[in-house]
């Protein structure tokens, strides 16, 4: 498999959940209110015998001619956008769904038109539960009735090869992907397991809706990805975008 991480750039975000570019060469991380984190935006695209799949789309932003910068990022690696397969979700936080679609309003319309959206049906409904500023619905509304879209129901197997399970650890509805070709395991834990130093510490955050079981699966996962060799991709990472053993 072909690993391609699709950095949208390094930001801070603090208790407002806003995120705020940030030049690592430039700024002052104590110059941001305080408790700022500093994170990576790192969507992925992994390139399989099967599909091109994009794991999770980014903040949404476009660039200066307009063009989403998801859409540049690929277009940057020789991908054309249209050649996305599927798109795998772990969960629809602003900055993990923000290039599911572009367009504002009722006009808006989902950014890879060709490719089979895969999301838990329970997260989109929590979507609205919840609310802003996790979640911003408007942006979310054109997947509602989108025929690409297929929606998961629990745990399961996408296409023999591709294995998804809900963990209710960062988000309620949070889903990490397992992807099995070639004799090769590739590993995508989103927020759960965003960063390499989480998966080596006892690390147990505040913002996570269950923070004690993300710490307990980081580590369960990090023992069996060195037992089975797995490939890990973390989101978040500013340095680490992924470690094998």
């Amino acid at each position: 498999m072909k690993v391609i991480p699709l950095s949208e750039g390094t930001f801070t975000i603090d208790k407002t959940k806003q995120f705020v570019p940030f030049d690592t060469d430039k700024d002052d991380l104590q110059q941001r209110p305080v408790g700022s984190l500093l994170v990576e935006i790192q969507p992925f695209v992994v390139i399989t015998s099967e599909d091109v799949l994009l794991l999770d789309t980014g903040l949404g932003f476009t660039n200066e001619n307009g063009r989403l910068q998801l859409h540049q990022n690929l277009i940057d690696n020789g991908i054309n956008p249209g050649e996305v397969t599927k798109v795998l979700m772990t969960h629809l936080h602003k900055d993990h769904s923000g290039g599911v679609a572009i367009g504002s309003g009722k006009d808006r319309t989902l950014s890879f038109p060709q490719a089979r959206y895969y999301i838990q049906k329970q997260e989109m409904e929590y979507v609205y539960e919840k609310g802003f500023p996790s979640y911003i619905p408007e942006e979310l509304d054109c997947l509602k009735d989108a025929p690409q879209v297929t929606w998961l129901n629990g745990n399961g197997v996408i296409d023999g090869y591709i294995k998804y399970e809900i963990t209710g650890a960062h988000s309620k509805y949070h889903q990490a992907f397992w992807i099995v070709d070639g004799g090769e395991t590739v590993f995508f834990g989103g927020d759960d397991a965003p960063q390499l130093q989480q998966m080596r510490s006892r690390f147990v955050a505040k913002y996570d809706y269950d923070g004690k079981k993300s710490m307990e699966l980081r580590q369960q996962w990090w023992q069996q990805g060195e037992k089975e060799r797995w490939k890990f991709l973390f989101y978040h990472d500013v340095k680490n975008p992924t470690w094998e053993f």
